[in-house]
C-alpha cells in the first residue's frame, strides 16, 4: 500500500513587475515572454494610480530631478502590477529588463524588453524590484493582501538557525546516533518530518479581483 505524501513546501524567490502606462496595450505577448521565461504569474492586477499614490511608490527616488515626470508618467493611466515567481526571480527579471534607459539598451542591450518596448530614459516600460528587500515593500505596496515569506539574511539568519533550526537538528542526529538505523538519511528525513516544532500553518485567501479599465 502506497502512501502519498505531500508535496514539499519550498520557498522560491518573488519579484514585482509592472508594465507601465504607454504599453498597457502589450500586456498579452508581454506575459507571453514571461512565462516562456519560466516565470510563473501569482498575482496580477491592473490599477490606476493617483499621483500620489506613486510619489509612495517610488519615495526612494524622491528629490530628484526627474521625480515629478516619474510620478506623471506612472500616474497617466493604467497599469499592469504582477508578483513574479522563479529561481533567481529577481536577477533573472532585471536581465530580462536590460538597462533602465531605453535608449541605452537599444545600444547595449537590443534584445532586452526595454529595448523592445521602451522609448526614452523616462518611458522604459517595464519595471523591476531591484533587491529583495525592494521586492517585499513593493509587493506589499501593490498586493497588501499577499503573504510574503520573511528572507532572513546575516546576523537574523544565524538568529533564526540557532533558535529554530539547530535544537530540533541536534536532537534528531542524538537520536539517529543511538538508533543506529540501516538507512541513516531516510530515517533522520522521517524523524525530522514528525517533530518538525515549525510546520507551516496553511492560510486560504482569495486572489485579488482585477480592477477593471
Amino acid at each position: 500500500m502506497e502512501i502519498s505524501m505531500p508535496a514539499p513546501q519550498i520557498y522560491v524567490e518573488k519579484t514585482l513587475a509592472i508594465i507601465k502606462p504607454d504599453i498597457v496595450d502589450k500586456e498579452e505577448e508581454i506575459q507571453d515572454i514571461i512565462l516562456r521565461s519560466g516565470f510563473t504569474i501569482v498575482q496580477r492586477r491592473k490599477l490606476h494610480l493617483s499621483p500620489e499614490q506613486c510619489s509612495n511608490f517610488y519615495v526612494e527616488q524622491y528629490g530628484k530631478m526627474f521625480f515629478p515626470n516619474l510620478t506623471a508618467y506612472m500616474s497617466s493611466g493604467p497599469l499592469v502590477a504582477m508578483i513574479l515567481a522563479r529561481h533567481k526571480a529577481i536577477s533573472y527579471w532585471l536581465e530580462l529588463l536590460g538597462p533602465n534607459n531605453s535608449l541605452v539598451a537599444k545600444e547595449t542591450h537590443p534584445d532586452s524588453l526595454r529595448a523592445i518596448y521602451g522609448t526614452d530614459d523616462l518611458r522604459n516600460a517595464l519595471h523591476g524590484s531591484n533587491d529583495f528587500a525592494a521586492a517585499e515593500r513593493e509587493i506589499r505596496f501593490m498586493f497588501p493582501e499577499v503573504i510574503i515569506e520573511p528572507i532572513p539574511m546575516g546576523q537574523a539568519a544565524k538568529d533564526y538557525l540557532n533558535l529554530h533550526i539547530m535544537p530540533t537538528l541536534l536532537e534528531g542526529l542524538t537520536e539517529l546516533c543511538k538508533q543506529k538505523p540501516a538507512d541513516p538519511l531516510i530515517w533522520l528525513a522521517d524523524w525530522l518530518l514528525k517533530n518538525n516544532p515549525n510546520k507551516p500553518k496553511l492560510c486560504h485567501h482569495h486572489p485579488i479581483v482585477e480592477e477593471p479599465y
